[in-house]
């Protein structure tokens, strides 16, 4: 059975799964789920329509699905999502979505949230992620699977950035950022693969090499983009032991809206 401390403030209709730790002064309002084995950490505001799933760890003092800071938010219904097994650290801040967008905000499984990040209305988070502290995302933002985004970056509304990119501490992006792409700087510039990320996921040899000339086609051969997709697509069919990540790649250039960090 899980513990609610005494002082904590969850209202008569919040639905709490019998296993849910709540510490001191957190306040839980109406339209809250949460599920099995989640630990809710002391002064922590959880409102709005927001769904918490299996084994998180939420630390003190964070807001969880407030309003989105959206001066088009006229009071609707819209939600945040939080999956299983996330860590949650100090006073982060994740709003629910508007109906500009998809209606919710969702952070997927096994993501680790450190300090201070902030993740605005609409964003889309994958999974196995690590923001480090102060990592700031805009709003209808999306992150895939395996991005880390070190200290005090962040990113402009309606970026993309693809899996298994890393982004630097203290950059700043506006643009889009392709799958397996090391960046930083303000503005952010593209600094080759991100090799040891792949190589701790368990990536091939042949797997790499093939994210590899991926990149060299897209950042180091003068092409254009179109000439790029191209010989990407050429690649692919070449190099069939890594041809679905080179797919990726050449998939989410048809994808990015606001031009790719280049």
């Amino acid at each position: 059975m899980g513990t609610i401390h005494a002082t904590a403030v969850i209202d008569p209709k919040a639905q709490l799964d019998s296993s849910v730790d709540v510490g001191a002064y957190t306040v839980i309002g109406p339209h809250v789920q949460i599920d099995a084995g989640t630990v809710v950490g002391p002064h922590v505001v959880i409102e709005g329509h927001t769904t918490i799933g299996r084994d998180n760890k939420l630390f003190q003092f964070s807001s969880i699905g407030a309003a989105p800071q959206d001066k088009k938010w006229a009071g609707e219904p819209t939600r945040l999502t939080i999956g299983d097994r996330n860590t949650i650290r100090e006073f982060c801040t994740f709003n629910t979505g508007t109906v500009q967008d998809k209606g919710v905000t969702s952070l997927g499984n096994d993501n680790w949230i450190s300090a201070y990040v902030h993740l605005a209305h609409d964003c889309q988070v994958g999974s196995n992620t690590i923001f480090s502290n102060n990592a700031q995302i805009a709003g209808h933002v999306e992150i895939g699977d395996w991005v880390i985004m070190s200290g005090f970056a962040n990113v402009h509304q309606f970026c993309k950035i693809g899996a298994h990119a890393f982004v630097g501490m203290s950059t700043s992006l506006t643009q889009d950022v392709p799958p397996f792409v090391l960046l930083n700087g303000n503005p952010a510039q593209a600094h080759g693969v991100n090799i040891e990320g792949l190589k701790r996921r368990g990536f091939t040899r042949e797997e790499i090499n093939g994210v590899r000339t991926a990149y060299k086609l897209l950042y180091r051969s003068g092409l254009t983009l179109e000439e790029a997709k191209a010989a990407l697509l050429a690649e692919e069919q070449a190099t069939p032991g890594a041809a679905v990540h080179i797919r990726a790649m050449r998939e989410f250039l048809d994808t990015a809206s606001r031009g790719i960090v280049r």
